[in-house]
């Protein structure tokens, strides 16, 4: 990895009873004259470390990219004590409201791209829906038009397709409540090699990020769940599927072929957003930025030139 050019904490008002900082850091120039990218990590409540093989953006062609730590986690304010506050405080306008923040700050609020990676793409296109002046175009990658229908696609189409005993210790466990049995993180472990990431081993910066959400799972636990596919927290109905013909810029969308964020979850968006493209990595499953990472940033440049 190139070293960031910029690193720095931006005030954000969170209204958490403390004071609050987003921590971001730039790769380039966000002066050089080429629309930025802001890369949105997923989770919610993971960090940026498992993206930053985006910064390829920034070094092979040239356009800057800012990551940042959403409020929660990584090196950005946590909030444990906000634990199983969903709907009062951790809400999707509160990351909203930070990104907003973030863009001001670094005085791009006129001229910037999304790429969003998961929860990262759900905000990103929810942003999109408020038509900001800015945006300039946006790339959904591994995102799903609602939580049910990633929930239904993971039950239904994946988790069917699991070894039976996996399978049936993924159900005993949920249905029990033990999630944080060993028996469940190990078969959702199983899941995760087919549906998340399918490099062996994965990359230090995707277990960084584990690590982690390992250390504070506040923003985790509370707005999506125990796992990828057990949502039970304050996403469980989200849904941008009203609001996706309001996206009005040039929209990328992107997911792999064993991805559990399934065709079936990304297909209302296709259809939705009035103009779009969509690529699917044949061999890549949730994070394709990693397990075809040339032909990813290929893809996304060429996207962003054309």
């Amino acid at each position: 990895m190139v070293s960031p050019t910029t690193t720095g904490t931006v005030d954000f008002d969170a209204k958490a009873g403390k004071p609050c900082q987003t921590w971001y850091q730039v790769y380039g120039d966000l002066k050089s004259g080429v629309t930025p990218i802001v890369a949105i990590h997923g989770g919610p409540g993971s960090t940026h470390h498992y993206i930053l093989s985006m910064s390829d953006l920034a070094t092979k062609y040239s356009i800057p990219v800012v990551f940042y730590d959403q409020l929660g986690n990584g090196n950005s304010t946590h909030l444990p004590e906000k634990s199983g506050h969903a709907g009062s405080f951790w809400t999707e306008q509160l990351f909203l409201d930070e990104l907003d923040n973030l863009l001001r700050h670094l005085g791009i609020q006129d001229n910037y791209v999304l790429l969003g990676q998961s929860w990262g793409g759900m905000l990103a296109a929810r942003h999109a829906t408020r038509q900001p002046k800015g945006l300039k175009r946006l790339i959904v990658s591994d995102s799903p038009a609602s939580m049910p229908l990633f929930v239904k696609a993971a039950n239904e189409e994946l988790i069917a397709k699991l070894p039976p005993d996996v399978r049936d210790a993924i159900i005993k466990n949920e249905e029990a409540g033990t999630t944080d049995s060993q028996e469940y993180k190990d078969a959702v472990n199983v899941f995760y090699k087919r549906h998340l990431c399918r490099l062996d081993p994965w990359p230090a910066e995707l277990v960084q990020s584990f690590d982690w959400m390992d250390k504070d799972h506040t923003v985790y636990l509370t707005m999506n769940g125990p796992s990828e596919f057990h949502v039970i927290g304050s996403l469980k109905n989200w849904s941008i599927i009203d609001e996706a013909h309001k996206i009005n810029v040039p929209t990328l969308l992107l997911n792999g072929a064993y991805d559990e964020a399934a065709d079936s979850t990304v297909f209302p968006l296709f259809k939705l957003i009035p103009k779009v493209k969509w690529f699917t990595f044949a061999e890549s499953s949730h994070t394709p930025h990693w397990e075809e990472r040339e032909k990813y940033m290929k893809i996304v440049a060429e996207f962003l030139s054309a």
